[in-house]
């Protein structure tokens, strides 16, 4: 039995071992690229005379993992739900207000798809409604 733990320790060693020289074969890799990218950019600077451009997903990498997947199925199942809210066309107030709601919240669905924070839109969207129940008492 123990000969069972002390070939599971060597094989727990030997992966831990593994990951380490993965994880440095990777970085050097990356450092690698990138200083590739940077030696390109200035010799096209040196023989074009302009700056060279990153396309926009590198210009500002950032790496978040399982982001596309929750944002390919929340962006599907939103648009569904929005038609659902009638627009009276009785009042024009009352309408501007609905279309304004609306494109708030389709904000509010887009800065999620893209990660990035919803609560200044969430404030506004309540401050629309605030203003649609308001008006529709008055």
């Amino acid at each position: 039995m123990s000969d069972v733990i002390t070939q599971y320790q060597n094989w727990k060693q030997q992966g831990e071992d593994l990951r380490v020289k993965a994880k440095q074969a990777m970085e050097s890799r990356f450092r690698e690229l990138l200083s590739e990218a940077v030696r390109i950019a200035e010799e096209y600077r040196a023989d074009f005379g302009s700056q060279l451009k990153p396309g926009s997903p590198s210009a500002a990498f950032r790496y978040k993992a399982g982001a596309k997947a929750k944002t390919k199925k929340a962006s599907k199942v939103q648009p569904k739900a929005e038609p659902a809210t009638p627009t009276p066309k009785s009042n024009p107030k009352i309408s501007g207000l609905q279309k304004r709601l609306a494109t708030a919240r389709k904000k509010i669905d887009d800065a999620k798809a893209a990660g990035k924070p919803t609560k200044a839109l969430e404030d506004r969207v309540y401050e629309i409604e605030d203003e649609l129940r308001l008006s529709g008492s008055a």
